[in-house]
C-alpha cells in the first residue's frame, strides 16, 4: 500500500487498515477522518498527535489487541502476522526465560489490569524479561504512561509496514 492508497481507500477500508497499525478504534476513525496525508512524515506526525490526545480507555482499546510477549504462536493466530514479526525475538528464549515472562506477564495483569506493552522490534526475550521485571515497580499512572509511549513506538513501526506492504 502507499501514501496515496491510503488516502484514496473508502473510509471503512482505511479504518481497518489503520486498526492494523493501532488498536483504538477512537484513533483509527480520527485518522480516517485526518485524510489525506501529504507525506509519511506527516502521516507520522499526525498518528502521535492523535494518540497522545486520547483518553486512558482508548489506550487500554489498543494494549488488548495485542497478544502478550512470549505466549507462543498458538495465542498470537489471532493476531496479524506483525506481531509475530515483531516478537521474534522470543524464538531464541530458554525454556526458563519463557517460564519466567508467563509468571511475570501474570503479575503484571494482576498488578495493572491490562497485558504489558512493550516495542519488542529489535529485543531479546532476556531484555524484554528485564524490562518487564524492571516496570512491574512503577506505579499504575507511571505505567499507562509508559505502556502509551511503547504502544505509539509500535504504532509508528506498523504505519511504515503498511506503506511497504
Amino acid at each position: 500500500m502507499t501514501l496515496e492508497d491510503l488516502n484514496t481507500l473508502p473510509s471503512s477500508p482505511a479504518d481497518a487498515a489503520l486498526k492494523r497499525c493501532c488498536g483504538s478504534a477512537r484513533w483509527a476513525a480520527q485518522m480516517t477522518a485526518r485524510r489525506p496525508f501529504r507525506s509519511e512524515a506527516e502521516l507520522l506526525d499526525a498518528a502521535d498527535r492523535l494518540w497522545t490526545a486520547l483518553e486512558p480507555k482508548d489506550w487500554l482499546e489498543a494494549f488488548a489487541a495485542h497478544p502478550r510477549i512470549g505466549a507462543g504462536s498458538e495465542a498470537a493466530q489471532g493476531a496479524h502476522e506483525w506481531a509475530a514479526h515483531e516478537q521474534s525475538g522470543m524464538r531464541s528464549a530458554d525454556s526458563q526465560v519463557r517460564e519466567r515472562l508467563a509468571e511475570a506477564n501474570r503479575e503484571y495483569e494482576n498488578r495493572f489490569g491490562y497485558i504489558f506493552i512493550v516495542c519488542a522490534t529489535g529485543k531479546s526475550a532476556d531484555e524484554m524479561l528485564a524490562l518487564l521485571e524492571q516496570r512491574l515497580h512503577n506505579t499504575p499512572d507511571r505505567e499507562l504512561a509508559i505502556a502509551a509511549v511503547e504502544q505509539s513506538r509500535i504504532t509508528r513501526i506498523r504505519l511504515q509496514k503498511l506503506l511497504n506492504e
